[in-house]
This record gives structure tokens, C-alpha cells and sequence, in this order.
């Protein structure tokens, strides 16, 4: 074998070997978003995450719903009361963070804050975020989402 039948091998070898991984990473890929759960039933309704989850971390964003996500938090640790907003803050487009000690969204980049109910407590923002309806069933929050 001379050295250009080698290197052609040898090429043709590596070629070969990548196929696979070139082809996994073209194939569709399976996501919580494609999870039982979190589908579109027929009442318009999308899981975002389970109250246990919620209870732990203080608010669940789920950038998987709607064009630009769903941020629900709860007003108070043992309060039954959910709110689902758009995180985009309606100023420059930054994601809004819940600070739960001022039961209200921040804007990082800004300053702009928003009461629970969405509502603008601050500017620069001049619209409030958009919020969703939200209920429960079982442990799953379900939200009723735009996309």
C-alpha cells in the first residue's frame, strides 16, 4: 500500500467513525417540554413544575412555555396564592428576578419593579408584565400560557 491509498483510508476511517455522532446530533432531541407533563392539554393549560418545587427553591422559571418563559413564584412560603408572569421585563427585555422579602419582580438591569400582580411599582418600566392563569391539580402547577 503506498502512502496516498493510506491516507485516503485513513480518511475515509474518520469519516466513518463521526457519522454517528453527526447524526445524533442532527436527530430531534427529547425535552421536559416534550414530557407528558408538561404538553398542551386540551384546556390550554401547561405544566411548569410541582408545588414541592416551588416550595423549595421560592419560584420555578420555565423558559420551555411560551415565547419568552414563565416565572411563577409563591407570595409567601405557606400561601396558597401562585402567580405566573412573563419574565421579560417590559422596559429593555431583560428577565426579571422575584425578590420574595419585597413581594415583587426586580429588573437587574434597570431597576424596574413589578408588585406580584404584575403591576409597575418603579420605573423606567411603563407596562406592566404580562401574567398568566395558574392552578393547581395534585402537585403539578398548570399554567395557561400565550405561546
Amino acid at each position: 500500500m503506498n502512502r496516498r491509498e493510506f491516507i485516503t483510508w485513513v480518511g475515509v476511517g474518520g469519516i466513518a467513525s463521526s457519522l454517528p455522532v453527526a447524526l445524533a446530533a442532527c436527530s430531534p432531541k427529547s425535552t421536559d417540554s416534550e414530557s407528558p407533563a408538561s404538553l398542551s392539554r386540551p384546556d390550554g393549560f401547561q405544566s411548569v413544575g410541582t408545588i414541592s418545587e416551588l416550595s423549595q427553591k421560592g419560584y420555578i422559571l420555565n423558559k420551555k412555555i411560551s415565547t419568552s418563559g414563565v416565572l411563577v413564584v409563591s407570595q409567601s412560603p405557606d400561601s396558597e396564592t401562585i402567580t405566573a408572569v412573563n419574565p421579560t421585563c417590559t422596559h429593555r427585555g431583560c428577565t426579571v428576578e422575584w425578590k420574595a422579602q419585597e413581594k415583587s419582580f426586580v429588573c437587574p438591569c434597570h431597576g424596574a419593579k413589578f408588585g406580584a400582580d404584575g403591576k409597575v411599582l418603579e420605573e423606567p418600566a411603563q407596562k406592566p408584565l404580562p401574567t398568566y392563569e395558574v392552578k393547581t391539580q395534585g402537585d403539578l402547577i398548570l399554567v395557561k400560557a400565550n405561546t
